[in-house]
């Protein structure tokens, strides 16, 4: 199983150089389930994970002039913001067991888990639906009346982040091409960018809460960092319609699947 978790680590690069999201929703399953990771510990962990990978692809993005940083700077200082208050007051606060169904304690590590795969069914359905392309030429700005809803967005990222270890590329890319009309491959920069941003300050804000597993984590950041240099490649000769359309039906399996063994096990 740790082979198929180790292989399963160059898809998240994969998955974040195509799409630019899709990362989170791979790392933690793969912690938990593969690697016998505590969840809490798996969340946090995928932060650095996702964080560094997403990096490395957001300065390539950069190189080659696809970024938008005025759309960068919009979702991320108000994530920041929301992540910090999260892992420091929102997280902690929350009880285990959180509540009973009937003998049956739900445990903070399942309740997160179901909730991240409830995210994971949410994304899959964004991923698989079409999504109209601007084209690559155009650079729109950001209207000051679509400024707040953005910030608005971020601070939901934020959360999300900070709870669930999820750098939010899924509600990042619709929000980029669908609402600010940036182009697909720009708003793939962009996001990721975005994400590593969000991971690694949400990393950093959690760095004494627990104790890592380092060898895991930074053999994991290496193999994704090599799959995003092979997403990155790939998405230049693929339709990233079709890549998002396959990923969103492989996403919502993968949550149907965590439901499934968190409710019946």
């Amino acid at each position: 199983m740790e082979i198929v978790g180790y292989f399963a680590s160059v898809l998240i690069g994969v998955s974040l150089g195509l799409v630019g999201s899709g990362g989170s929703i791979l790392t933690v399953p793969v912690l938990v389930y593969l690697m016998s990771v505590n969840p809490l510990l798996a969340t946090t962990s995928s932060l650095f994970i996702v964080g560094v990978t997403s990096l490395v692809g957001g300065i390539r993005a950069y190189l080659k002039h696809l970024v938008d940083f005025k759309a960068v700077s919009e979702f991320g200082i108000p994530s920041i913001f929301s992540i910090f208050i999260t892992r420091h007051y929102l997280l902690p606060a929350i009880p285990s067991p959180i509540f009973y169904i009937g003998r049956e304690a739900v445990s903070k590590e399942m309740f997160l888990m179901i909730v991240f795969a409830i995210l994971m069914l949410g994304a899959s359905i964004s991923m698989i639906r079409s999504i109209p392309e601007t084209p690559e030429g155009d650079k729109p700005e950001i209207a000051a009346s679509k400024a707040f809803p953005v910030i608005i967005i971020g601070l939901m990222i934020g959360l999300i982040t900070g709870l669930l270890g999820a750098g939010g590329g899924f509600l990042i890319i619709p929000t980029l091409v669908l609402f600010l009309k940036i182009p697909m491959k720009t708003a793939v920069g962009t996001s990721l960018l975005v994400i590593a941003i969000n991971s690694l300050f949400g990393f950093l804000f959690s760095l004494n809460q627990f104790t890592y597993n380092w060898p895991l984590i930074l053999i994991f950041t290496v193999l994704a960092i090599g799959g995003i240099f092979i997403g990155s490649t790939l998405s230049e000769k693929i339709s990233a319609g079709s890549l998002k359309k396959g990923f969103g039906w492989f996403v919502m399996c993968m949550g149907i699947y965590i439901i499934a063994k968190e409710l019946f096990r």
